[in-house]
């Protein structure tokens, strides 16, 4: 053990997360006491590819952005049946930020054409017929504030600008620039929150839509800008994997909401709740632990094609420290699909692991046809994906 310690310190850097492979999870929100809980864990999304931007259309629908056929479209979960079904559907681009449109069945959601255009349109919920509604704003986020009023974090300048628009008039009055991407009706109120980035230290503000006035809540969890609230005007903030929370006017810092164990859950970067704040729903890509665990499951049942599945398209192999073995899937392919064939007795059992960051560190005892033999992996993930190993034999 002392030699993979040893080994972790020296080999181990920060990583910057990367995220496009990632999913959808939806839970039980029950309050016990001045607790929460979260029950019932489910995978609603469990796909492939980029899948985000969770909001509820209804207590039984729950509208999120989901990959089909190399593109993003809006796919609404009816949570009593465990079904989805796909709303619109556009060659032309993609969909994100799906949104229920207030007193309507229908949708707004960000489309991004193939050739970059990038504007807010209204889907009708049953046939998915889409209209643009603002031809002139290339809106990033958004809420409504009522079936008129729209506040988003319109591209700009480089950045993000807090701007309201108003359906009946036609107009668009800018707030304030260097603001975030999470934007949320307060509870119990006639407010709109945002994030906004002026400063060093990000701030929860909220806007009066109507009058323009702005004021500070709190400050956001450090470096957190995704957030939502509870119906009893907590706010949550995910970071890794936990959620944090904050009361205004009764909580002085950020408190634990709740951490999660479960290896599915590697980090939170979207969150959100229903009306009623009885279901949350979350994003999040696969911990770098799961990965890694699941192409060793995949190893010792010598299935290639699940094996493989773990790993990035361009994965490097090495030889420590830096010796390049092979690049690529195939050549991975041709390197593991013959030895899994004619080895029936193959096992990798793992004496240690280390996990930091993206990156996994394995002391694995391999035996093969009853000979075995110690290897140290280090496995880095990116985008959820295996893209580099390193063996230490």
């Amino acid at each position: 053990m002392k030699r993979i310690v040893f080994l972790a310190i020296q080999l181990i850097a920060i990583t910057v997360w990367s995220q496009t492979n990632t999913e959808v999870f939806l839970f039980d929100l029950q309050k016990e006491g001045n607790s929460f809980v979260l029950n019932n864990q489910r995978n609603v999304s469990n796909n492939e590819g980029y899948d985000n931007q969770p909001s509820f259309f209804d207590e039984n629908t729950l509208l999120f952005a989901g990959t089909r056929n190399g593109q993003t479209d809006i796919a609404a979960y009816t949570i009593k049946t465990n079904t989805i079904r796909w709303v619109n559907s556009t060659p032309e681009g993609s969909e994100y930020s799906p949104t229920k449109i207030p007193d309507a069945n229908k949708i707004s959601s960000i489309r991004l054409d193939k050739d970059g255009k990038q504007l807010l349109y209204a889907y009708d919920y049953k046939t998915g017929k889409s209209k643009a509604l603002f031809e002139d704003l290339k809106i990033g986020y958004h809420t409504w504030y009522d079936e008129n009023i729209v506040v988003s974090s319109v591209l700009e300048d480089g950045g993000l600008s807090l701007v309201v628009s108003n359906l009946k008039d036609n107009t668009n009055k800018t707030i304030q620039k260097k603001t975030g991407r999470s934007l949320h009706k307060i509870p119990n109120s006639n407010l709109i929150s945002y994030i906004s980035k002026e400063n060093e230290n990000w701030e929860i503000k909220s806007l009066d839509p109507l009058t323009g006035v702005t004021k500070k809540i709190t400050n956001t969890f450090p470096n957190v800008e995704d957030m939502c609230w509870l119906a009893d005007g907590t706010i949550i903030m995910g970071k890794g994997n936990s959620i944090f929370k904050f009361k205004p006017k009764e909580d002085q810092f950020w408190n634990i909401f709740h951490s999660f164990t479960d290896k599915e859950i590697g980090n939170i970067t979207r969150i959100t709740t229903n009306a009623t704040s009885t279901m949350l729903a979350l994003v999040s890509d696969a911990s770098p632990e799961h990965i890694v665990q699941k192409q060793l499951d995949a190893y010792n049942k010598r299935d290639i094609e699940e094996f493989l599945a773990a790993y990035s398209k361009n994965v490097k192999v090495y030889d420590f420290p830096e010796q390049l073995q092979y690049e690529g899937l195939d050549k991975m392919r041709t390197s593991y699909a013959g030895f899994f064939k004619n080895t029936p007795n193959l096992h990798c059992e793992i004496k240690n692991r280390i996990v930091f960051g993206n990156k996994v560190i394995d002391e694995e005892l391999v035996t093969v046809n009853g000979s075995q033999f110690s290897v140290i992996a280090i496995y880095e993930v990116s985008n959820g994906k295996i893209s580099k190993v390193t063996f230490i034999r």
